[in-house]
């Protein structure tokens, strides 16, 4: 099945808000198997709406429209379809009730338009909207299927995941559970990743393998089909046993698990504690791990030491370390990461120092990064070159320093992340 999207507001063509839905849309079809060969944004005309699904059915079996079903003159979208279709537009009395109790609970007038809202077509699966008025639509011909939901997102998420899905579910899927599990990833680049597992993807059936770089992270969702959960989950852990055995040390963790999460659960897991000194980061790493409940049990405190002067006046730098080697250097990164250990009184010492950009520091060019992690009296340093902006550089040698401590860690009690 070929699918088209189109997002229906001339809101969207004028940037005044982004267009999440195609992106929430498109990742429900992947995950079903089902191609997305384009997505098509139009503003509130029906001539170009007209044209566009013209296109669209020229190329795609499934036509999924967003926006456009409420109920001012600009929501064009099912009386435009109707038309287009031959198709009558009648009174969803489901709908209409729960629109009028809608303004009977708040003690309003409720207009016209307002029941202009529970017109579906004529013949339609109609899709309930829990959390807005206008129903949804699920209408199938003898060449296409045709989804209409509405644009706010609060509203089009749960009607496709909870009613358009099943739906289509009985269409492509033959009635079949669709399973999707997340492997998760840090230290490895999408291009990297892709080539060490690319006679997997070329050759994936079931379940699907689609890699994904967001956030500095990089991600595999697997996806399976099967007739019950655990044959869906039988189908993905023998390719994710492959995929580990593969790239295993990259893997920080699954699903919903994020870099911090994880550090917290390890330390906490292993009775560990930790400070932080950080120069080019000022305060991002302590911020990020403070941003997980509960990291108080792990997470000491830290200082923000961004010039030298702090360097050596607040967390004891030694100046002829600095003098020699200069602020971004393996030598600072040590000996910041034993001092901020030592203050603190901590398991663990983590430092950050280096040249954000855009701009070298130190002698050393942009994105030039050392972090420094000392644990059970041991240092451990890391150098990198990061290629980006000024905040990204910051964010993602967060991530890295997150990364080292939990390869460390668990290096050291021999087992696997």
């Amino acid at each position: 099945m070929r699918a088209e999207i189109i997002a229906v507001g001339s809101e969207l063509l004028l940037g005044q808000i982004v267009n999440t839905n195609a992106r929430f849309i498109s990742t429900q079809l992947a995950e079903m198997g089902i191609t997305i060969h384009f997505h098509t944004v139009v503003g509130d005309n029906k001539g170009r709406l007209v044209e566009a699904i013209r296109i669209a059915e020229g190329r795609a079996d499934l036509i999924i429209f967003s926006g456009g079903l409420g109920p001012t003159k600009d929501d064009l979208t099912k009386q435009t379809i109707a038309d287009h279709l031959h198709a009558k537009l009648v009174i969803d009395q489901q709908a209409l009730s729960f629109i009028e109790d809608f303004f009977a609970k708040r003690g309003r007038p409720m207009t016209d338009n307002n029941r202009q809202q529970a017109l579906v077509l004529e013949g339609a699966q109609v899709l309930k909207n829990d959390n807005g008025m206008a129903p949804g639509m699920f209408y199938r011909t003898s060449t296409h299927t045709y989804i209409l939901l509405p644009g706010p997102p609060k509203e089009l998420e749960p009607m496709f995941q909870f009613e358009a899905k099943s739906l289509l579910a009985e269409q492509v899927l033959d009635n079949q559970l669709i399973f999707s599990h997340v492997i998760r990833f840090y230290g490895i680049g999408e291009a990297e990743l892709e080539t060490e597992l690319l006679d997997l993807i070329e050759n994936q059936t079931n379940p699907t393998i689609a890699p994904l770089a967001t956030d500095s992270e990089v991600t595999i969702r697997l996806t399976a089909t099967g007739a019950t959960e655990d044959e869906a989950w039988s189908a993905i852990k023998d390719v994710q046993a492959e995929i580990l055995n593969r790239v295993g040390k990259y893997v920080y963790g699954y699903n919903n698990d994020s870099l911090a999460q994880k550090l917290k659960q390890t330390l906490i897991a292993h009775h560990l504690t930790i400070s932080a000194a950080e120069s080019m980061t000022a305060g991002l790493f302590q911020a990020e791990l403070a941003s997980i409940p509960g990291m108080a049990e792990a997470l000491v405190g830290g200082v923000v030491v961004y010039n030298e002067e702090t360097k050596i006046k607040h967390l004891g730098i030694n100046k002829e370390t600095i003098d020699t080697f200069t602020v971004v250097s393996r030598e600072v990164a040590a000996e910041m990461a034993k001092k901020v250990r030592e203050k603190f009184a901590t398991d663990i010492g983590v430092s950050i120092t280096g040249a954000a950009g855009p701009e070298g520091h130190g002698g050393q060019p942009a994105g030039t990064v050392w972090i420094g992690i000392t644990y059970k009296e041991e240092v451990h340093t890391y150098e990198l070159h990061l290629a980006g902006m000024r905040n990204t550089n910051r964010i993602r040698a967060v991530k890295f320093a997150i990364h080292y401590i939990l390869r460390i860690i668990m290096n050291e009690n021999r087992s696997n992340i």
